[in-house]
């Protein structure tokens, strides 16, 4: 396992475009969207897992880890679990369907209720972060502005924070104390690069000082719910309230399927109602505190990138049933049909079309979770 880690790190590029490549591909397999699809969803799904394995493999290489980071890091890999689920979850769907027909989402149910749970002890375990999609993308900030007296928790500010090892240093440059163990890490750092291959007792004597010598990193606490709400107040309520919404709308939305059907209204208004609610308190808490009464959520470029991109997955309501059977497909077919008499695009499109509609019929394809 550690000889393919190795090659992966060190060919990921290729190891990208193959996975690229292999992807593409399984779109263009024959009966992909058939009633027996089992196996180019097989596939596909085996496809998806090596790719988020791989993918996982390169983000934890040694020398890609964040060595600075408000939350301690944790052994569970989150983000593959997640990455796993999402691409199993379109084969449980295929076979459920063919199996057992409309109790396919009781299966689909089983899989997103997993899925929240994952999320939910992600969300819990990085100090209660923005989720950046859907978990699958690690949510590590970097600080360039080491000088100022605040530092960020759970997305807000708070002052009074510790300083890190560079402010003792900047502050205390003319202490004895910090001259010596300046003079002793010089020291090392010599006899490290002088030596050729041989470890003295005198070399471990000066290590083992500079190791006594060298201050302590300050540990970050990560922090809890409690201490959000104790010291947010209402944005700390909305912001973590706005997440969980995330989190469940699509669990919801199936479970409200598998009660009143996949052609009633009620599940697809009860899912975007549950959307434009958890944005809103997200943005509200964002916009909150230009009075100067309330603390202001301050989020990086990731995180408002991710709003960005949730406010994009509304699009696919109009794919979702019973908007598309309604509406959108109406539209497509006739499009469809302005464009067949045209040589070559009148082709395309009908293969276009094909595509769309077959993804249509699957949940996972248009659930945007």
């Amino acid at each position: 396992m550690e000889v393919y880690k190795t090659w992966v790190r060190r060919n990921k590029e290729y190891v990208h475009s193959l996975e690229s490549l292999a992807n593409g591909l399984t779109w263009l397999l024959p009966e992909r969207f058939s009633t027996s699809e089992i196996g180019p969803e097989a596939v596909t799904t085996v496809l998806g897992i090596i790719t988020a394995i791989n993918e996982h493999i390169i983000d934890t290489a040694p020398t890609n880890r964040r060595q600075t980071s408000s939350v301690d890091p944790s052994s569970f890999p989150y983000s593959l679990c997640l990455s796993a689920l999402k691409d199993l979850e379109t084969l449980v769907e295929v076979v459920a369907e063919q199996y057992y027909g409309d109790k396919k989402w009781n299966f689909i149910a089983i899989t997103e209720a997993a899925k929240v749970l994952v999320r939910l002890a992600l969300f819990q375990n990085s100090g209660f972060k923005m989720l950046l999609h859907g978990g699958e993308t690690p949510n590590v900030e970097e600080h360039t502005d080491c000088s100022s007296s605040q530092h960020r928790v759970g997305g807000f500010q708070k002052h009074g924070g510790h300083n890190g090892p560079g402010w003792l240093q900047n502050n205390h440059s003319n202490s004895p104390w910090n001259l010596e163990g300046r003079a002793l890490s010089a020291l090392s750092r010599f006899g490290e690069h002088a030596r050729m291959g041989s470890d003295t007792p005198w070399m471990r004597k000066i290590q083992q000082q500079h190791a006594i010598m060298e201050p302590p990193a300050p540990k970050l606490e990560r922090p809890t719910l409690s201490n959000i709400l104790s010291e947010k107040g209402l944005n700390g309520a909305l912001f973590v309230t706005g997440e969980i919404l995330f989190i469940m709308r699509p669990l919801i939305y199936v479970l409200f399927i598998r009660k009143y059907g996949i052609r009633s209204w009620t599940p697809w208004f009860l899912s975007l109602a549950v959307d434009f609610i958890g944005m809103g308190f997200l943005l509200h808490a964002k916009g909150a505190g230009k009075d100067g009464k309330e603390q202001l959520l301050h989020l990086s470029a990731a995180e408002n990138d991710e709003l960005r991109r949730r406010k994009l997955l509304w699009a696919l309501y109009i794919m979702r049933e019973p908007f598309f059977s309604k509406y959108t497909r109406q539209k497509l077919e006739s499009t469809e049909s302005q464009l067949e008499p045209i040589p070559l695009i009148g082709t395309l499109a009908a293969k276009i079309m094909e595509l769309i509609i077959g993804a249509q019929t699957r949940y996972t394809y248009m659930s945007g979770s």
